[in-house]
């Protein structure tokens, strides 16, 4: 331990030792998990702009994609708060993961061996917690390695359309699978992280538990919605064709 860790009287620094306590681990877990909730919301927010269509060749999806790439633009560099917002959710998720990790492991040794656990009512989304966070993180992975790195392109890939990109990849049953259910699962993830979170935060109560229960459930049926709804719509052709501009993938039309 550094001297910096420790206070002048010897004892260790008030963040270290809110970190080190089960309580501190767990606002910290509930306070970056609701970052990457926000985040959720406003990026089901951004890819509803797929249901405007094509746009005759300038989809709405493209032009909010732009937006993001051009933030701030002329007075921040191209990408500049874009990379700002991915720093600042890679910090949220390596937190966010840490902190269950310590919390999951210190719950495990903390109980004796051959102790077994009575069984108590639970919702599935609380016995899939860990489940869901493991399918989710990998889900991550999967997706950026596909739209933003461009790693893997099962589909074809077109300059600068995000639309056409979606369009192409969302005709395939087996891509429109993997994302459906990467969506209930991140369903069930974020209505007991809610939920969690109300109760960590200690605003929970008989009076008002109702009021914390909708609006973790409003959240997550919202969210799950909105992005099921686009690849489903793109499936089952209720969305038109993008009109194709370009045929070669450019590192520039990542988002």
């Amino acid at each position: 331990m550094s001297t910096r860790d420790v206070a002048s009287d010897g004892r260790p620094h008030r963040l270290l030792a809110l970190w080190r306590s089960t309580i501190g681990k767990k606002y910290v877990a509930a306070l970056s998990g609701l970052i990457l909730a926000i985040f959720v919301v406003l990026h089901m927010l951004g890819n509803l702009k797929a249901l405007e269509g094509a746009g005759g060749g300038h989809p709405a999806i493209d032009r909010y994609a732009h937006f993001l790439r051009t933030a701030g633009s002329p007075v921040l560099p191209h990408n500049f708060a874009l990379w700002i917002e991915r720093v600042v959710l890679i910090l949220a998720l390596v937190v966010h993961v840490t902190a269950i990790t310590h919390l999951w492991l210190r719950n495990r040794v903390a109980k004796p061996a051959g102790h077994h656990v009575k069984r108590v009512r639970s919702t599935i989304a609380a016995r899939t917690v860990r489940l869901s966070g493991v399918l989710i993180l990998a889900f991550v992975v999967f997706h950026i390695l596909q739209f933003t790195t461009f790693t893997i392109h099962p589909t074809h890939l077109v300059e600068g359309q995000v639309y056409a990109n979606v369009f192409g990849a969302f005709h395939k049953w087996w891509l429109v699978v993997i994302y459906v259910g990467a969506v209930v699962m991140l369903g069930l993830h974020i209505i007991h992280g809610l939920w969690s979170g109300a109760q960590t935060a200690g605003v929970d109560n008989p009076d008002r538990n109702w009021f914390w229960r909708r609006l973790a459930t409003g959240v997550t049926v919202a969210t799950v919605v909105g992005f099921a709804l686009v690849p489903i719509l793109f499936v089952a052709n209720v969305l038109p064709k993008p009109v194709m501009q370009a045929a070669h993938i450019d590192p520039a039309a990542r988002r």
